[in-house]
């Protein structure tokens, strides 16, 4: 698949060279990335969320950047499943939501 490590790094140096050409998106990106710093959630469930909202999002950057942040914090491979599982079980749900708005939008069409 990827060199997940390898790829980190990449990506860190180059978020680093674009900051530098646009330091106060980075400075907002930095500020968003810690607001959850005072959330009532520890640390170890903000990560699994976040693992959970990268593979929603298909977030190859944030999949590095948060399976590194999630080891740190003390998540398990087990525990990592099971956010992965609520991230699967929430894109289908979501297709089968959107796919009813669909339907009901060609049905309010048809009027």
């Amino acid at each position: 698949m990827l060199d997940w490590k390898n790829y980190r790094l990449k990506l860190k140096n180059r978020i680093g060279a674009f900051g530098k050409l646009q330091p106060k998106t980075l400075q907002g990106y930095q500020a968003l990335s810690q607001a959850g710093e005072d959330s009532p959630l520890d640390l170890k469930t903000r990560e699994l969320i976040a693992l959970a909202v990268a593979v929603t999002t298909h977030c190859d950057g944030c999949i590095t950047v948060h399976v590194e942040a999630a080891i740190k914090a003390g998540c398990t491979r087990e525990e990592i499943a099971g956010a992965l599982g609520v991230a699967v079980a929430m894109n289908a749900g979501a297709a089968m939501v959107y796919s009813a708005r669909v339907l009901d939008a060609y049905e309010a069409s048809q009027d």
